[in-house]
């Protein structure tokens, strides 16, 4: 196969679950896709060389949360506000009409309030069920910091959640 058809199907394999966890370190659909966009476009620049070394979704993961953590930190992103809803759409079924629903959102929203380093760390650890090695490795943080930054993103997690915090933002 060439590069193009390879890199295709691991696209088609694959972006479901990156745009997924882009969501989870953003908090924006949008804003995940983009960073998914922007994390498969240096992943075909390195396609030659990754795919030598085999380390695909390794360095994917790589990209993606580093992608999110710098435009995180970008000045136009915090000049835009971000919206509950999207205008001319209807609006969701209640949260009670979805079982487990409003849970979700308030888990969303609590993951967003979150620092970006923590968070990175919360999602990687406990959504992608990385190691602390494999998080440190990364993030290129130690051992000890991914420890650290996922303690306080669980507490702060746990603080918001259990505190009813949540309910006051709805």
């Amino acid at each position: 196969m060439d590069r193009d058809s390879e890199f295709g199907e691991y696209v088609d394999a694959r972006a479901l679950v990156m745009r997924r966890t882009a969501y989870l370190l953003c908090g924006d659909w949008h804003r995940a896709e983009d960073l998914v966009q922007t994390a498969l476009t240096k992943l075909y620049v390195a396609w030659p060389r990754l795919r030598r070394d085999g380390a695909l979704d390794a360095y994917a993961r790589k990209v993606l949360v580093r992608t999110a953590i710098d435009e995180s930190r970008l000045a136009f992103r915090r000049r835009e506000t971000v919206v509950d809803t999207v205008p001319d759409t209807p609006a969701p079924a209640p949260a009670s009409a979805m079982p487990g629903a409003g849970a979700d959102l308030d888990v969303r929203r609590a993951l967003a309030a979150l620092p970006p380093g923590q968070r990175a760390v919360v999602v990687l650890r406990y959504w992608e069920d990385l190691s602390v090695t494999e998080t440190a490795r990364l993030l290129g943080r130690t051992e000890g910091t991914v420890k650290s930054q996922a303690a306080k993103g669980l507490a702060a997690l746990r603080e918001l959640l259990g505190h009813g915090v949540m309910e006051e933002q709805r």
